[in-house]
């Protein structure tokens, strides 16, 4: 079922989901933390996240017209503890050219 809303306020129940898969999301969230903890609410503790984008943070930057800061979000050293406060385990990072993508599981 497809459902379209607000990541702040999912109308999903508790642990309900497996895994979402979240393309081109993260940098668009007004409050990053409380909308990476409601995707955790709502799948089950060892289920998965993904953040993807299809290009990575360089040429999306470049892309841009940008450079890339150390501030960025998307960032491992920055994304990894945004992660693990909103009740999620950074497994994998890619930031390459062609993807972006930072594979997470939901703790118990």
């Amino acid at each position: 079922r497809l459902v379209r809303a607000d990541v702040a306020v999912l109308p999903v129940r508790d642990g309900a989901l497996d895994a979402v898969f979240a393309a081109g999301l993260i940098a668009h969230l007004p409050q990053p933390a409380e909308g990476l903890a409601e995707l955790a609410r709502v799948v089950r503790p060892g289920g998965r996240l993904a953040l993807f984008h299809p290009i990575g943070r360089a040429a999306l930057a470049a892309r841009q017209s940008r450079v890339v800061t150390e501030d960025d979000l998307r960032a491992e050293p920055n994304l990894r503890p945004l992660l693990t406060g909103s009740g999620w385990r950074l497994e994998s990072y890619v930031d390459e050219e062609t993807r972006f993508l930072a594979l997470a599981v939901r703790q118990d």
